[in-house]
């Protein structure tokens, strides 16, 4: 019996160990799923201002020109 038990900690123990691995892993997933989808946006709205720039329309952000133009 008390070896069963001290299989049963043991077991324990290691999908403990397991789990906290899973979580660490998760969390370093997210960050790094934040991070991408940040520098994705960032690409992505250097791609629609460079199109901008191609057809002559102003960047998105950017100030028209004075009326005089």
């Amino acid at each position: 019996m008390n070896d069963e038990i001290v299989e049963l900690q043991t077991r324990l123990a290691f999908q403990e160990d397991t789990i906290l691995e899973l979580s660490d892993a998760l969390a370093r997933q997210q960050a790094e799923i934040r991070d991408l989808t940040d520098k994705l946006q960032l690409v992505q709205r250097q791609v629609r201002d460079l199109m901008q720039i191609n057809t002559g329309a102003p960047p998105s952000g950017a100030e028209p020109p004075p009326p005089h133009y």
